[in-house]
């Protein structure tokens, strides 16, 4: 394995430009009083995807020779990196076949049709779904890129660290929504590769939270995958695991795990005193903030990672629902 350089996240940056917004950095005065400290929120749901995935969809598929072009892209995923793909895949006229479980949101799987990409619907989780997208890219000759566990995926992401210091020098810790950990994982890379000391925070779901899971035996391990309202965080990170695992360990000072109720006060918090509309999995950093998991000793930047929520379940959770 190929070690991830800094270098990497710069030259993304370029090649991304055009492709990928730069995304705002808002402070939030409700948080910033719970935490007696400077509380930012990294707006990634400003995306034209609505999360953070367009970046690492958009440096894959704008590496890619013409050949691979020709013959197109295939992806598993939860949702979010599916419908990125699908995008930057119809941006540069490339061919996208994006293979989902049953457990992914009817809504999130309309938004990738929509975008003109093949929908393959197959099994009961997103091992299932990569496992399909493998035998296609094999049979197809596709290129099968990754949600996260990919050097042109992270570094792509990584990106969005990059942004976060430049706009905020002076951050201390950040919340970083916690699954396969590409989104971590670049993030890390950007912030702590310039300033060691950032402590960076991974936050998940207690459902299934597989990286979690796998750093506390050692090795990647198989979890159930289970309904949450964290969703996009579902899903396992490969038991032939190649970067994130090994960079989440590296640079994770902590990890915070969230039961179901946290997540939905998370997302009525952003509601009702942000103005925002989230899915549960972004509303995670701002979660752990009100349950008090993590103890801030200086500014605090958290990546708000995603909009891209059922309306019918945002609006169960703002009347009080917790599943």
């Amino acid at each position: 394995m190929q070690p991830i350089l800094l270098d990497q996240l710069y030259a993304a940056r370029q090649r991304t430009r055009g492709l990928v917004r730069e995304t705002p950095l808002e402070p939030s005065r409700s948080l910033s009083r719970l935490a007696g400290v400077p509380v930012w929120l990294k707006l990634e749901s400003q995306q034209a995807t609505g999360s953070f995935k367009l970046r690492g969809a958009s440096n894959a598929v704008a590496q890619l020779a013409d050949a691979q072009k020709r013959r197109g892209v295939v992806t598993a995923s939860t949702g979010n990196h599916g419908r990125a793909l699908a995008y930057a895949a119809a941006q540069q006229g490339v061919k996208a076949i994006v293979c989902l479980s049953q457990l992914v949101p009817a809504n999130k799987v309309q938004a990738i049709r929509d975008l003109g990409a093949e929908v393959v619907i197959v099994g009961h989780s997103q091992d299932d779904a990569r496992v399909e997208a493998e035998r296609i890219a094999r049979e197809q000759g596709a290129t099968f890129l990754p949600a996260f566990d990919h050097p042109d995926i992270i570094a792509g992401q990584g990106t969005l660290g990059l942004e976060i210091l430049e706009q905020c020098p002076e951050v201390s810790e950040v919340l970083v929504p916690l699954s396969g950990g590409g989104l971590f994982a670049g993030v890390a890379l950007g912030l702590k590769r310039q300033r060691p000391a950032i402590r960076a925070h991974g936050i998940s779901m207690r459902r299934g939270a597989a990286m979690h899971a796998s750093l506390e035996a050692g090795h990647p391990v198989e979890v159930e995958e289970l309904p949450s309202l964290a969703d996009s965080l579902g899903g396992g990170i490969g038991m032939d695991n190649r970067y994130t695992f090994a960079l989440v360990r590296e640079l994770a000072d902590r990890i915070h795990l969230l039961d179901e109720p946290a997540i939905a006060a998370g997302m009525r918090h952003a509601y009702h005193e942000e103005r925002l509309v989230l899915e549960g999995a972004a509303a995670v950093g701002i979660a752990a903030l009100l349950e008090g998991l993590v103890k801030p000793r200086g500014p605090v930047v958290v990546v708000i990672s995603g909009r891209n929520v059922d309306t019918a379940q945002h609006l169960r959770v703002l009347g009080g629902a917790c599943e």
